[in-house]
């Protein structure tokens, strides 16, 4: 599930899913973090509760309500009607699981049906394999990659851009909702079939 990202709502559980210095390799391909404070993290939560570009989401559990993680929409242009999906951190308990696919394909349909965006893009830093894995797996096509494109943290990062177009959508939307379906399911959370897109 997503919600407007909220610190008082979500700031303690964001805390204990993904800050702390234990928790700092999880913000290696990040702009921001790690955080070895609460109020660390919850300083750069209060401004990205009230940013609109990127506009923040927290992800929640399903079963117990908490934040697991956050996602973003970010460079918006309603001109162009493309939009980007980014910032996105999951905790290591949301990683590999239904609910870290679920959020996804909500701000895929959020971007495509809702909004009425035509591009829909994912970047991340050239080195970031598990982040161009997802982009794969989640029905994105690479379409190269940006030398020298940015400095994060002071170091150089090649930029690898992937994109869905509105055309593609609805068959994407199709196979997610085969794949999130109860039935593709065991009793022990395991899918029975991987998600083809």
């Amino acid at each position: 599930m997503l919600a407007p990202l909220v610190v008082t709502a979500h700031g303690e559980a964001l805390w204990n899913a993904v800050g702390g210095l234990d928790n700092a390799s999880l913000w290696d391909y990040m702009p921001d973090g790690p955080f070895p404070t609460r109020a660390s993290l919850d300083g750069v939560l209060r401004a990205k509760s009230v940013s609109e570009d990127p506009l923040f989401f927290a992800i929640l559990d399903a079963s117990t309500g908490l934040a697991a993680g956050h996602t973003s929409l970010m460079r918006i242009d309603p001109k162009n009607r493309v939009i980007e999906a980014g910032g996105i951190m999951y905790s290591p308990a949301l990683q590999r699981t239904r609910g870290a696919t679920e959020a996804m394909y909500l701000m895929a349909r959020y971007a495509f049906e809702a909004l009425g965006y035509r591009r829909y893009e994912w970047k991340c830093n050239a080195l970031n394999e598990p982040s161009r894995s997802a982009a794969l797996r989640l029905g994105f096509q690479y379409e190269g990659t940006f030398r020298q494109h940015m400095i994060i943290k002071g170091r150089n990062r090649d930029t690898a851009w992937f994109s869905m177009l509105d055309s593609e959508w609805p068959a994407r939307r199709v196979a997610f909702e085969r794949w999130l379906a109860p039935e593709n399911f065991n009793s022990d959370g395991r899918q029975k079939t991987p998600l083809n897109l």
